[in-house]
């Protein structure tokens, strides 16, 4: 007979862990408290646009292609673009956008005039970069840690002239190789990626800028990233994965050592001979195994990542002005990301991030029109609890952004949608609303992070972005693959 598998949650994380354990040959159930899968991989649709909710792009394409081709389903199925330029970048203070090209040679000409001697400077921070990443990936990023003493002895077999970038800011790191502000301000944008600044985000974490231009790029995917979820939840399907929606865990039984069953919101029970949570590693600990370590005091002192504040919009006509994917940014940097992110009070300029998914998929929107998604990072909800000027921030966002481009985008509107922490916390269970979960700080990395197996009971395991590996797509995707191969090595023998 076989086993059984109860995952919680239907974000990425999940989904991959579930179709790895079918290769295994596990009887798998989902419950999910969204009324559909994906998480932050999300959709919705409105008004005649279709709008990816969270991920724009990722990096790291491999892990997607090892994962397929593990689970038997052709990368055909997933048709991936490289995205060249990664990215535009507007200042506040000229109308001078700088495009950020994969080609070296190309990127230093964007930057003749603000840093002459960019070009041999860029390929020392990469190729130091690429060594921080590649003395790692095996080591650290892709490997399950038991114990501590595991991760310290791992920790011991890298490279100890990396050891110096874990106590300094990535800030700073930069500050060695370029000169141009502006130079240093976009080689930092990696930073929020990880829900964070450059500022409090260990240098290490340069590998990041050696994975966006050197090693694999950033890529989308045709015809939006939602094909993701559709892609696995078709294949799951396949495999006879039920999936149970608009239902939350919110309690448990145990039976000495194991889980016995959760129970969802509508006081139905829920059993299997192995369990995998898919939401927060660290919240859910505390909100519904009520574990002391994991208390609300306790998990309000951890480090989050930064909320999200996101405006979908459906304008009318066609925008030139901007490419795929775009940041606009003010001309005070260091006091802007230094403040705002613990503050009640929403920016009256705010730096945001610009997806024009139309740009290369004209389906997301109507004829003639183009899709917009904002994101502005802001304070998660410990800093900022009351979001009732959301509508004001949106406003500033659109106005200012209509200013930049040339274009009334106020008086094209023909949708709008704004999601707050508040949002997004409702939806998708996010602590605080904090976007992608437990930050990277040096506390709360390796098995320093909540690890991936529950630390009383036998048969429940954790995925996704507040456990081991960390945030982001592709490495939750390997979060995935950890959390399998400790499943299967756990019950090979039972």
């Amino acid at each position: 007979m076989s086993k059984k598998a109860l995952i919680i949650g239907a974000g990425l994380g999940g989904l991959c862990t579930a179709l790895r354990l079918c290769q295994y040959g596990y009887d798998v159930e989902i419950v999910e408290k969204h009324h559909q899968a994906g998480g932050r991989l999300n959709q919705f649709k409105k008004d005649g646009f279709t709008f990816d909710v969270g991920p724009s792009f990722f990096s790291m394409s491999y892990e997607f292609k090892e994962f397929f081709e593990t689970c038997g389903i052709p990368i055909s199925k997933l048709p991936l673009t490289p995205l060249d330029p990664v990215y535009s970048v507007h200042f506040a203070k000229d109308s001078k956008r700088y495009d950020i090209h994969r080609d070296l040679d190309k990127l230093a000409a964007e930057f003749k005039a603000i840093e002459p001697e960019f070009l041999e400077n860029v390929k020392k921070y990469l190729k130091n970069a690429g060594k921080i990443f590649h003395d790692t990936e095996h080591k650290i990023i892709k490997k399950n840690f038991p114990t501590l003493a595991s991760y310290a002895l791992s920790m011991a077999t890298v490279p100890w002239h990396h050891a110096p970038l874990m106590f300094r800011s990535m800030w700073t790191e930069l500050g060695k190789y370029f000169k141009s502000e502006d130079v240093k301000v976009i080689f930092s944008l990696v930073a929020f990626f990880l829900g964070s600044t450059p500022f409090n985000t260990p240098a290490v974490y340069s590998l990041l800028n050696y994975t966006e231009l050197i090693h694999d790029g950033y890529w989308q995917v045709e015809g939006g990233m939602y094909k993701i979820t559709e892609l696995i939840v078709d294949e799951l399907k396949k495999h006879g994965v039920k999936f149970t929606y608009n239902t939350e865990i919110i309690g448990f039984e145990a039976k000495g050592n194991n889980v016995k069953n959760f129970t969802s919101s509508d006081g139905k029970k829920w059993s299997a001979d192995v369990m995998v949570c898919n939401a927060d590693a660290a919240s859910f600990r505390g909100m519904v195994m009520e574990k002391p370590k994991y208390n609300t005091q306790k998990l309000n002192k951890m480090k989050w990542t930064l909320a999200p504040f996101t405006i979908y919009l459906g304008v009318q006509g066609k925008i030139p002005q901007l490419n795929h994917h775009n940041y606009f940014l003010g001309d005070n940097f260091k006091d802007y990301a230094s403040d705002i992110f613990t503050t009640s009070i929403s920016p009256d300029k705010p730096y945001y991030y610009v997806n024009m998914p139309s740009k290369s998929d004209p389906t997301c929107a109507l004829a003639g029109c183009e899709n917009i998604f904002i994101l502005c990072p802001v304070p998660d909800k410990r800093f900022k609890p009351d979001w009732s000027d959301s509508e004001q921030l949106s406003l500033n966002i659109i106005n200012d952004l209509g200013q930049r481009i040339g274009i009334d985008l106020q008086a094209n509107i023909l949708t709008k949608t704004v999601w707050t922490p508040d949002e997004w916390e409702q939806k998708f269970n996010l602590y605080q609303g904090s976007g992608l979960g437990l930050a990277h700080g040096l506390d709360q990395i390796g098995a320093l992070r909540p690890a991936n197996k529950d630390e009383k009971y036998n048969n429940l395991y954790y995925v996704g972005a507040s456990t081991t590996p960390g945030t982001g797509l592709p490495i939750v995707v390997i979060s995935s693959n950890l959390v399998t191969q400790r499943i299967i090595k756990d019950n090979e023998a039972v």
